[in-house]
């Protein structure tokens, strides 16, 4: 990977990018006030969140669209966006992934300013688009110069240490416990670079219905510490 390349995705990684990713819980909130979660069982419910959550929706969206934004096939985008945006079911994940997209697509364009980034602007500003973060994160990623394996290797990386954050803050790990979660995901990640690779637009959605229970609570939760 080109030198330039690699730091834009360390940046775009980094927990200090302002992107929002550190009002969500990625409904971890919702298993913790559910007591559905433990310390002991964090690592499990990451990897089922990655293989049947984050993978199937998330990632293949991602992965689908570095590869038609790369191509200039942006009806292809379109298309991936708003497949996307309707597999999501709760208000919280629908809220959480426009607000985080549209606050990465505003950086993106101040920061990077590509030609697929312009581009993606002018779909959002005629109203084709709503901003999903996946999608923005795959327009930005491919102008960057990332290859698809790796800007998908990037964003779930980014999430399993968005998740072991908000672990930390509602205290199901500490923090060298949280090194050891996120590092025990890798194998995980790895696998499910490969399926999101391997998916086509139709297979796009992933399948996780106690997550969507639990996410249905924390939205109707009095106290809330995250978004989602």
């Amino acid at each position: 990977m080109p030198i330039p390349a690699l730091l834009t995705g360390l940046q775009l990684t980094d927990s200090a990018f302002p992107s929002g990713y550190y009002t969500l819980s990625h409904g971890l909130e919702g298993f913790q006030q559910a007591r559905a979660v433990t310390p002991r069982t964090l690592p499990a419910l990451l990897a089922d969140l990655l293989r049947h959550s984050v993978g199937p929706s998330d990632a293949t969206a991602l992965a689908l669209t570095h590869r038609a934004a790369g191509a200039g096939d942006w009806d292809e985008v379109v298309a991936v966006e708003r497949r996307l945006h309707a597999t999501k079911l709760g208000r919280e994940a629908r809220q959480a992934a426009v607000r985080t997209g549209r606050q990465l697509l505003d950086l993106a364009a101040e920061v990077y300013g590509t030609a697929p980034i312009e581009r993606y602007r002018e779909l959002y500003r005629d109203g084709a688009v709503r901003g999903c973060q996946p999608v923005v994160a795959g327009v930005v990623h491919a102008g960057n110069g990332l290859t698809v394996e790796q800007a998908v290797t990037c964003e779930l990386f980014a999430f399993a240490a968005s998740f072991t954050g908000a672990a930390l803050r509602l205290r199901l790990t500490d923090h060298r416990r949280a090194q050891v979660v996120l590092h025990g995901a890798a194998p995980v990640i790895e696998e499910t670079v490969a399926a999101a690779l391997d998916r086509e637009l139709a297979d796009l959605g992933g399948c996780v219905p106690v997550a969507d229970v639990m996410a249905g609570r924390h939205e109707r939760a009095e106290a809330r510490l995250f978004a989602s």
